[in-house]
């Protein structure tokens, strides 16, 4: 079965199958009861310290302490996420979800509008090829 990517703010289709939202953070706006995901699962999200240095944020004891720092580029968010995704917490999502894909597709959802720039698309990668 396939693994698809759509951003939240596409319309629910019957081909999506399970959809699986992929984020650090709930959307702002979905109350509860009104989710257009079935699963949410932030093992495969980005790190709240990776999140905050893409969007030029940093913490200190979980608070914002400098905002409007240079974002992180591409290349270094996507080898800084494909690192976290070798930790155990994340291996065992995809392991989970590469056999759920097996049985029933599976649409992973996030924020992110250009799925060329998101980790969605990682993650589908992840899942098709496995992890090394």
């Amino acid at each position: 079965m396939p693994v698809l990517t759509k951003s939240l703010a596409e319309p629910v289709a019957p081909e999506d199958g399970l959809r699986v939202l992929i984020a650090r953070y709930r959307p702002r706006g979905v109350r509860r009861g009104a989710e257009t995901w079935g699963a949410w699962d932030k093992r495969l999200a980005p790190s709240q310290a990776l999140f905050d240095a893409m969007n030029g944020r940093r913490r200190e004891r979980g608070r914002v302490v400098a905002r409007d720092l240079p974002p992180l580029g591409w290349e270094a968010f996507r080898a800084r996420f494909l690192d976290e995704m070798r930790g155990a917490p994340a291996r065992a999502a995809l392991a989970e979800w590469a056999a759920h894909a097996a049985e029933e597709t599976v649409t992973l959802l996030c924020h992110c509008a250009a799925p060329d720039r998101c980790h969605r698309a990682l993650v589908q990668g992840l899942l098709r090829e496995g992890v090394d």
